[in-house]
């Protein structure tokens, strides 16, 4: 690339809302798997006629949602920003939605920048035919106050590698959980969960927890052992990613970053 050409690069931040059901993750992968991150920068470096790399503030698994992840990318188009999402939702597929587009300083990062990320899980304890897509269920009634017992255990740092996919032996599993509660909303139980990071399928892995303590299969107590000593006294099997959505990412103030 010519020096010239820097003189045009910009960076760009956009938020993207999708249904992940029929995707195999936000994540770019080698071969034919279908994933957000993938169309996305297929459709917009066909827009753009360069090759675009997103970097996104979360790695959602197969079939979670997001309701604002964010993603950066970096261009030499002339193109204004709000062109450029204005095109990309012309031609990506209904189940995906860009919007918010900002020109943003070159140390801005999607996912490095990010200072807290925010799940939200949502359960009926009954099957859905229709709600189903977008919920988890429990196949029997909850207890909301010890779910939520549970859920203040899990405020704080903690080593979460036994409730992740990620490998046991790997290092930097400690996440600082910053608040985590349930409430109900009409037929659903939401867990609403925040922290600096989050490991593959951790969200999952603490709702199958807890739900088994909201149906009397699990005491706090014993959940509370495994929370902090870091060892499973139980299988778990991870929540539904039907019920999981990305849902909000907080970086540090405008006038820090911009």
């Amino acid at each position: 690339m010519l020096a010239k050409d820097f003189v045009f690069m910009k960076n760009i931040r956009i938020t993207i809302e999708y249904d992940g059901t029929g995707y195999a993750g936000w994540q770019r992968q080698a071969g034919s798997f279908f994933t957000v991150q993938g169309e996305i920068e297929r459709i917009l470096s066909q827009i753009l006629q360069e090759d675009i790399h997103l970097d996104g503030a979360g790695r959602t698994d197969k079939g979670v949602h997001a309701r604002a992840q964010v993603a950066t990318f970096r261009s030499n188009s002339f193109l204004e920003p709000d062109r450029m999402v204005h095109s990309m939702n012309a031609l990506l597929p209904k189940t995906i939605r860009v919007s918010e587009p900002l020109v943003v300083p070159d140390r801005f990062h999607a996912r490095h920048s990010a200072r807290e990320r925010e799940y939200r899980y949502f359960v009926r304890e009954e099957p859905s035919a229709v709600l189903g897509r977008f919920s988890g269920c429990s196949c029997g009634a909850l207890d909301l106050m010890t779910m939520n017992r549970v859920a203040s255990y899990l405020v704080g740092e903690h080593d979460f590698s036994v409730f992740s996919k990620e490998p046991r032996d790997r290092t930097g599993c400690l996440c600082r959980v910053v608040s985590c509660k349930w409430f109900r909303q009409q037929d659903f139980f939401v867990l609403r969960i925040s922290a600096n990071r989050f490991l593959r399928s951790m969200v999952r892995y603490l709702v199958a927890l807890m739900i088994e303590s909201g149906k009397g299969l699990l005491s706090p107590e014993e959940a509370r052992e495994m929370i902090e000593s870091g060892v499973l006294t139980r299988r778990l099997v991870p929540a539904a990613p039907s019920g999981l959505f990305l849902w909000k990412i907080t970086y540090e103030s405008d006038s820090h970053l911009f």
